[in-house]
C-alpha cells in the first residue's frame, strides 16, 4: 500500500484543478452551470480521497455527519425559493467558517496535550492519522502550525458568527442596524484582547481556559461587527465574510498537511477578496469602512424631496413602451420577492416582436447578493446578450424613451449624488433618472431595504405603478396584447 500516499496526493491534485477550472467556467453566464458541476466533482473526488488516508479512525462518525449534511444540504437546496437564496448563500459561508474554526480548536486541543496541560482530553482529531505516532498522543504543533492554525480559527470563528447575523438580517429576525455609543471602540478592543489571547496560545500557553476564552471572544467579535451593518450593505457582507472563510479553510489545511484544503481555500479567499473589491466599489465604500464601519450611517439632516407620486394605469404604461424605440428593464430585490422574472421576461418578449429595443439593467449590489438577478433572468430564459452591467448601460440612459423599474429601490435613487447627507451618498447607482420616461412598479409607498426615500418616484418624468410586481406586469402583458390584437 506505498503507493496509495501517492495517489491520494494525484486525487487532490485533480481536485484542485478541477476547483480552479470550475470556478474559471464561473466567469461566464454561458458557463456557470458546468463551472459549478466540475467543482462539485472536485470537491466530490477530494473527499472519496481523504477516506483513504493511512491509519483513518471515526470512520463511522465521519461518514455519518457527511450522510447528515448532505442530507441536510440536499433538501434546503431545492426548497430554498430564490428570494431566500442570499440567507442561504450567508448560512452556508458560516457554516465553512465554523468548520475552519472546530479544526482549529481541535488541533489547539491537540497541542495542548502534547505539550502536557491537558490530560483528560480524548483523541478527537480524524484528520491528522501520522499525528498518533508517539505514545498514542499528537505532536506539538510547530510555530508556522500554531501560528496558521490560530489565525484561521479566528477568521473561521468570525465569519461563522458574522454570518449567522447576516442570516438573520435577511430573514427578517433581526432589524437591519444594531447600533450603541462608542461601538467601534469597542469592537477594537474586542479584536485586541482576541488577537492578544492568540499570541499567548502561540507563545505555549495553550490550556483550556484560555482556548474556550479565544473562541468566545472570536465568536463575539463576529456578532458585533456584523450588527451595526445596514440591509443595504449585506452583498458586501456576504462576499467578506466568503473570502474569510476560503482564508480560514486554506490556513487550517495547511496545519493538517491536507493539499486539496490548501487549493481550494486560497481559491475560494482570492475570489471572495477580489469579489469584496468590486462590490465595495459599487457601493463607494473602502475595505476598511466595510470591516470597521458603522455602514449607513447619515452624515446630516438630508434633503427634503419635494413633489408628489405619480400613478399610472396598467394600460397607460404599456402604451408608453408599446410605441417605445428603446427600453430598459431595471429589475431588483421586489422582483424576486414576486417571482416575477417570467412575466417580465414575457413582457419583454412581446416588446422585442414589435421592434422596441429591450435591455435589462443589472446593478452590481441589486438583490441581496451578487449576481442576484443575474440568475432570476437566467431561470425566465433572458438571452445573456441583453443584459448589460451598470457601467455599460449607464451612458444609453439619456436616448432611452421608457425605464422600467421592477422592485428596485436604493440602487436608483439619485439621492446618492445629489444628498451629501444620504446614507448611499457616493454610491454608483443606474441613472434610470436620465431616461425620458420613468415607470416604477411598487407595492406600495415605503422606503427600500436602506430605509431612505426614494427622489425617483416623485421626479416630474416618473409614474408609478402600485401592486405587486408578478401582477402588475401580468397587467402589462395583457394591455399589450390587445394592443397587439
Amino acid at each position: 500500500m506505498s503507493w496509495l500516499p501517492t495517489v491520494i496526493k494525484a486525487c487532490y491534485f485533480l481536485a484542485a484543478l478541477l476547483f480552479i477550472l470550475g470556478l474559471k467556467r464561473m466567469s461566464s453566464p454561458r458557463t456557470a452551470r458546468g463551472g459549478i458541476v466540475w467543482a462539485g466533482f472536485g470537491m466530490l473526488l477530494a473527499v472519496l480521497a481523504t477516506f483513504f488516508l493511512l491509519d483513518m479512525h471515526n470512520l463511522g462518525l465521519i461518514v455519518a455527519a457527511v450522510l447528515l449534511g448532505v442530507s441536510a444540504a440536499w433538501w434546503s437546496g431545492r426548497r430554498v425559493a430564490m428570494t431566500a437564496m442570499p440567507q442561504m448563500v450567508a448560512l452556508y459561508n458560516g457554516m465553512g467558517g465554523g468548520a475552519a474554526a472546530a479544526i482549529g480548536a481541535v488541533e489547539l486541543v491537540g497541542h495542548a496535550r502534547a505539550l502536557g496541560l491537558l490530560h483528560a482530553v480524548p483523541d478527537t482529531s480524524p484528520l491528522r492519522p501520522e499525528s498518533w505516532a508517539v505514545n498514542g498522543l499528537p505532536p506539538a504543533l510547530s510555530p508556522v502550525e500554531l501560528g496558521l492554525g490560530v489565525l484561521g480559527a479566528l477568521i473561521g470563528a468570525v465569519s461563522f458568527s458574522g454570518s449567522l447575523i447576516a442570516f438573520a438580517k435577511l430573514q427578517g429576525w433581526l432589524d437591519k442596524r444594531f447600533v450603541f455609543p462608542g461601538q467601534q471602540v469597542v469592537n477594537l478592543l474586542l479584536l485586541a484582547a482576541t488577537v492578544i489571547v492568540g499570541v499567548l496560545l502561540v507563545a505555549g500557553h495553550a490550556s483550556l481556559p484560555l482556548i474556550a476564552a479565544f473562541f468566545v471572544l472570536a465568536l463575539a467579535f463576529g456578532l458585533l461587527m456584523t450588527l451595526p451593518i445596514g440591509g443595504a450593505d449585506m452583498p458586501v457582507v456576504i462576499s467578506l465574510y466568503n473570502a474569510f472563510t476560503g482564508l480560514a479553510v486554506a490556513f487550517e489545511g495547511f496545519v493538517l498537511g491536507n493539499e486539496a484544503m490548501i487549493i481550494a481555500g486560497m481559491v475560494v479567499g482570492a475570489a471572495g477578496t477580489l469579489l469584496t473589491q468590486l462590490m465595495a466599489k459599487a457601493m463607494n465604500r473602502s475595505l476598511g469602512n466595510v470591516l470597521f464601519g458603522s455602514f449607513g450611517a447619515a452624515g446630516g439632516e438630508a434633503q427634503a424631496i419635494a413633489g408628489a407620486q405619480k400613478p399610472v394605469e396598467a394600460s397607460d404604461a404599456a402604451v408608453m413602451m408599446a410605441y417605445a424605440e428603446r427600453v430598459v428593464i431595471v429589475p431588483g430585490y421586489g422582483l424576486a420577492v414576486a417571482q416575477a422574472q417570467h412575466k417580465v421576461w414575457e413582457f419583454a418578449q412581446l416588446l422585442i416582436k414589435r421592434g422596441v429595443k429591450v435591455k435589462f439593467a443589472i446593478h452590481p449590489v441589486a438583490g441581496r447578493m451578487p449576481g442576484h438577478m443575474n440568475v432570476l433572468l437566467a431561470e425566465a430564459g433572458v438571452p445573456y446578450d441583453l443584459i448589460a452591467d451598470m457601467d455599460d448601460i449607464n451612458p444609453e440612459f439619456p436616448t432611452t424613451d421608457v425605464a422600467l423599474v421592477i422592485g428596485a429601490n436604493d440602487v436608483v435613487n439619485p439621492l446618492a449624488k445629489t444628498d451629501p447627507a444620504s446614507p448611499i451618498y457616493g454610491m454608483p447607482i443606474l441613472d434610470v433618472s436620465a431616461a425620458k420616461q420613468v415607470i416604477v412598479i411598487k407595492r406600495g409607498r415605503g422606503t427600500g431595504f436602506a430605509g431612505i426615500e426614494n427622489a425617483l418616484f416623485y421626479a416630474d418624468n416618473t409614474r408609478m405603478l402600485y401592486g405587486d410586481g408578478q401582477a402588475a406586469v401580468g397587467e402589462l402583458v395583457a394591455a399589450m396584447k390587445e394592443i397587439d390584437a
